[in-house]
C-alpha cells in the first residue's frame, strides 16, 4: 500500500497494491499494521457502512460531534466518486478548506478523513457502491452538517447544480460558519 498525505493534515489518499492476472484481481483492502505504519495514526475501526447511489447523488457534508465524532476509511466498489473532506477543526491552519479525490472501482484507491472532518461525495458515474469503515458508532443526537454549496468552502462538485440529487435533509443543512461544532 502507498500512503500519500493531502494537504490537509490527517487526510490519506491510499493505494493498494492490486494483483491482476487472468482471473481477475486480489488486494488486500485494509490492514491495521499497515495502515498505523504508513499514516502514523491508530484507529480501531467498529463500524462498516455502504450505500448504492445513482449518478449526481450528493451524500453530504456530514460529520459526528464529541465523543461522537468518527474517522472514516472510504473507497468505491463500483463506479466513480467525487469524495470530499472538508476541515472543521477550531484553530486548525487549513479550517475550511476541502480536499477532493477521485474514487473509482477501477482504481481502487481508498480515502482517510480522520475525526474533525466534514465529509461527502457525489456519484459520477452511472451507479455506485460507497464502502466506508467507521472508528465510532453512528449517534443522531451528535450528527452534524454543512451545506453541500457553501460558498467559503467553494467545492466544485463536477456536475452542474441541475444534475445534483440531494437529500431533503441535506438541502437545509447550516453553512460552515452557522454548522454546529466538531468538539
Amino acid at each position: 500500500m502507498t500512503f500519500t498525505p493531502t494537504d490537509l493534515e490527517g487526510c490519506f489518499i491510499i493505494d493498494p497494491n492490486v494483483i491482476n492476472d487472468d482471473r481477475g484481481y486480489f488486494m488486500e483492502s485494509f490492514n491495521q499494521a499497515r495502515f498505523e505504519a504508513g499514516t502514523g495514526i491508530k484507529v480501531n475501526f467498529v463500524q462498516d457502512n455502504q450505500s448504492y447511489s445513482t449518478k449526481g447523488v450528493l451524500r453530504g457534508l456530514h460529520y459526528q460531534t464529541g465523543i461522537h465524532a468518527q474517522a472514516k476509511l472510504v473507497r468505491v466498489l463500483q463506479g466513480e466518486v467525487l469524495d470530499i473532506a472538508v476541515d472543521i477543526r477550531p484553530g486548525s491552519v487549513t479550517y475550511g478548506k476541502h480536499v477532493a479525490v477521485k474514487l473509482t472501482g477501477n482504481n481502487q484507491r481508498q480515502f482517510f478523513v480522520p475525526r474533525g472532518f466534514a465529509h461527502g461525495f457525489i456519484v459520477l458515474s452511472n451507479t455506485a457502491t460507497f464502502f466506508y469503515k467507521c472508528d465510532n458508532l453512528y449517534n443522531k443526537e451528535s450528527e452534524g452538517g454543512i451545506i453541500y454549496n457553501d460558498a467559503t468552502i467553494n467545492i466544485n462538485w463536477g456536475l452542474p447544480d441541475g444534475d445534483l440529487i440531494v437529500s431533503a435533509k441535506d438541502t437545509v443543512l447550516p453553512t460552515l460558519q452557522n454548522s454546529r461544532p466538531i468538539w
